[in-house]
């Protein structure tokens, strides 16, 4: 893809020290989630309930930073901090592994090469039972996002665990035995100390997954140009903290190992660059686009993702 004005210059905006304001997220997210389970323990506030979803959140995006490579270069540090399973349900490395398949831009939302894509073919979809198909569209809507989506992800993410084939690799023998272990400890502490059973805890991941999963409800759209395919979310400071400012998701993309620290200052410095290179792909906030598809579906999720070169003009 090509624009007309000239790309910035990344390796300015890169660290080359010691990434401080990553190694105190990863304490503001740890002791917050510590505290919030303190909370807890001390008088069952539903406060403190709410307090570990976002925590939960917040880790995930925090994950998403340990993927490609922060705070430090050492790959296996980098994993360690990542390895509590506080969000419960993705082990580590099969999330890396994931995300960093959903980085060829050239096959962003194909269904079967994207593993984060939100659509299915058309004759895909159109083969679905009624009420699948209803499950489905209601996915693309907010409300559906939040409530939805999570057990279908949980579902694609268990369901290969019953094949055979699936386990004769060591690694990912190795994976699940290290990321249920840590679970069980994890749960067993949570009881014994904050007083959460492990029903309650799974019930509050869940919402946990739906609020990250609001991040990417719309941040990639069909379009035949790869970088239009990318969004901008000019988004408020409190979104852009829990996201780590991954709202401009098309910064991400052009320059995957920057900080999130640093993409702000690289996205207005050059706000034209990016809004041209992604076709105008802008969203102004969260707030108001949840609103108005809080129970609309924004579009189809049978679409010819490979082909279509979609107006969405009217979304943003």
């Amino acid at each position: 893809m090509t624009t007309h004005l000239p790309a910035p210059d990344f390796d300015r905006h890169a660290d080359t020290g010691v990434e401080w304001p990553t190694w105190l997220l990863c304490l503001a997210i740890y002791g917050g989630w510590l505290g919030a389970l303190y909370w807890y323990g001390q008088d069952a506030s539903a406060g403190a309930l709410v307090l570990i979803v976002v925590m939960g959140a917040w880790y995930m995006s925090l994950q998403h930073e340990l993927v490609h490579g922060h705070p430090t270069r050492h790959a296996l540090l980098n994993r360690a901090l990542g390895l509590m399973p506080i969000a419960v349900w993705y082990p580590f490395d099969i999330y890396r592994s994931s995300h960093l398949a959903h980085h060829r831009d050239e096959v962003l939302t194909y269904p079967g090469q994207d593993p984060e894509s939100n659509y299915l073919e058309p004759q895909d979809f159109a083969s679905r039972s009624a009420p699948m198909r209803f499950v489905l569209q209601a996915q693309r809507t907010a409300v559906g996002r939040f409530a939805i989506t999570p057990a279908f992800a949980v579902f694609h993410l268990l369901r290969p665990l019953l094949s055979a084939a699936y386990w004769h690799s060591a690694r990912v023998r190795w994976t699940w035995l290290q990321h249920a272990t840590l679970l069980g400890l994890m749960l067993w502490a949570i009881q014994r100390y904050a007083g959460i059973s492990p029903w309650l805890y799974l019930s509050l991941s869940y919402a946990c997954l739906g609020l990250a999963f609001m991040r990417s409800f719309y941040e990639h759209r069909p379009a035949a140009e790869p970088q239009h395919r990318i969004v901008i979310n000019e988004a408020g400071w409190l979104w852009r903290l829990l996201f780590l400012n991954n709202n401009y998701h098309a910064v991400h993309h052009a320059q995957p190992k920057l900080a999130w620290y640093r993409i702000p200052a690289l996205y207005q410095a050059h706000r034209d660059y990016f809004l041209e290179r992604n076709g105008g792909y802008l969203l102004r906030g969260y707030g108001r686009f949840f609103t108005r598809y809080a129970v609309r579906p924004l579009d189809t999720p049978g679409q010819q993702t490979r082909h279509l070169d979609a107006d969405y003009r009217h979304l943003a």
